[in-house]
């Protein structure tokens, strides 16, 4: 065993310890925590125009502080765009997270010195939990590679500008510098094609010992060694103990991976996101990730069932349940105060905090990492509607993660009411204008981890077939516009006459 190994787990050790402490008292660590984020802001713009001075209470913050999403604090974040200090936190953030946007367009989050700092902590510290709980460390001595956006960044002003990934990687600790992969040279290549070929060229021939990355992304990388190598990811790297994700879902994945690598290897879910890290797996056997309650983040929730209901409670972490879906609302030591990112959670265990990610508010598509929205697919129709003689009666769309050959892709599944004279020419058309608005999907297409999307044509009376199925046809239900799943689009194509 290395002396570097030996670190690593006398350090996993001190960690655990720390982190048992705060984790043991949740409710204390969280009222500390909303106190000194409201005595850091008190001063700022945000915080005097909320009477930050007056706050003593979760009463008192909820009287002032309403539940914003980005549009709400945009007018703030503009400020800070044009210079001003001291708008929603002390100083200037050290970063914008660059994000695909939804009514915004384009998103820029602040991240502040110590937000960044409890990024970098809670990275490491779910490597740290690995170790102390399986007492794994070997990978230490092995490569480790980061598949992420790249880290050259632009400034917005004068602050850094960047995809949260890709500022991540300024902050490789030192001691696993020597061990990380891609190069940086590789790992500024924009062109994700490219840059996967050359991920493999640097990696194949290396003792990899971790792999972390999104599953879609990854899985390219994975298919592409076998490609070219012949072998299996566990063959080709017989050291290959950990894979790190987050972002998406991996359970649908799962099946292709083990295939992919030769077997199963052991995991870590992260719950990171441009305004914070929010959760890690701390256990391997249990479900759920461990809610960080002592890192300069102070969460609220509102039961997704009644979120849009003027009444809906804001509810502290004493009060939340097990099995419930809640909206997860942040006021973090970046700014964001009352926010919902529209991510919900469910409580897996309360002794310690344990959550998973159950979906978003509002429906939506991230198969892949794209998060499609319903606003986007609703312009894109309107685009190609506008470029061709079609009409349409419903529409809605799913993503197919395993087609039966090619790529995965979005498949949309329409009603005509007048069939377009050229149907490729309205496939592109929406395309481009999901492309044009959603920069993740551009990314996945560019990448070739998706495929242009599908039209799947469905017979006259197709929807109203389906809704009757269940019991929800006329007054006011509505068909929903997109699905994370397979459920309602495989169901349509049963009731497809068109198929048939």
């Amino acid at each position: 065993m290395s002396i570097k190994s030996i670190a690593a787990k006398i350090y996993a050790s001190w960690v655990h310890q720390k982190t048992q402490r705060w984790a043991s008292a949740p409710h204390e660590t969280q009222q500390r925590v909303f106190k000194s984020l409201i005595k850091a802001a008190r001063t700022t713009e945000f915080g005097r125009d909320h009477d930050f001075g007056s706050i003593n209470s979760h009463a008192d913050f909820v009287s002032r502080v309403p539940v914003r999403d980005y549009e709400g604090l945009k007018p703030y974040v503009e400020r800070i765009k044009e210079g001003v200090s001291d708008v929603l936190w002390p100083g200037k953030p050290l970063y914008f997270a660059k994000t695909s946007g939804t009514t915004s367009g384009v998103k820029y989050i602040p991240i502040t010195g110590p937000g960044m700092k409890a990024q970098v902590e809670a990275s490491k510290n779910a490597i740290l939990s690995y170790i102390h709980e399986t007492g794994k460390a070997g990978f230490v001595d092995r490569k480790m590679i980061f598949l992420q956006g790249s880290p050259e960044l632009t400034e917005v002003g004068g602050i850094k500008t960047g995809r949260l990934s890709g500022i991540s990687a300024h902050f490789v600790p030192a001691y696993l510098q020597k061990n990380r992969l891609p190069s940086w040279k590789t790992n500024c290549i924009e062109d994700w094609e490219s840059k996967v070929e050359a991920i493999v060229a640097e990696t194949k021939d290396q003792d990899m010992g971790v792999i972390a990355g999104i599953p879609s992304w990854v899985q390219m990388y994975f298919e592409r060694l076998q490609a070219q190598t012949g072998m299996s990811t566990k063959a080709l790297f017989p050291n290959f103990q950990l894979f790190i994700y987050g972002g998406v879902n991996y359970e649908p994945y799962r099946a292709k991976f083990e295939a992919l690598m030769g077997g199963r290897v052991d995991s870590i879910e992260l719950f990171p996101a441009s305004e914070g890290f929010f959760a890690y797996q701390d256990k391997q056997h249990e479900r759920g990730m461990l809610l960080l309650l002592n890192s300069g983040i102070f969460y609220e929730f509102i039961e997704a069932a009644s979120f849009h209901e003027p009444t809906a409670k804001r509810l502290t972490l004493d009060q939340v349940r097990i099995g419930v879906d809640y909206v997860l609302i942040i006021s973090t030591q970046s700014g964001l105060w009352g926010y919902n990112m529209g991510d919900t959670v469910q409580f897996t265990s309360t002794t310690p905090y344990r959550v998973i990610v159950s979906g978003r508010i509002k429906h939506f598509i991230s198969a892949f990492g794209e998060h499609v929205i319903a606003k986007e697919v609703e312009y894109a129709m309107q685009q190609a509607l506008a470029q061709s003689d079609a009409q349409i009666n419903e529409f809605t769309v799913a993503p197919q993660i395993t087609p039966e050959s090619g790529l995965p892709y979005h498949e949309w599944l329409i009603d005509f009411e007048k069939m377009p004279s050229d149907l490729e020419a309205f496939a592109q058309a929406l395309d481009i204008a999901m492309r044009s608005q959603n920069t993740y999907y551009d990314d996945l297409i560019a990448g070739s981890v998706l495929r242009r999307l599908v039209i799947t044509p469905l017979g006259r009376n197709c929807f109203s077939d389906y809704m009757r199925s269940l019991g929800r046809l006329g007054g006011q239900n509505k068909v929903q516009r997109l699905s994370n799943d397979r459920q309602m689009a495989d169901a349509l194509h049963g009731f497809n006459t068109l198929a048939k």
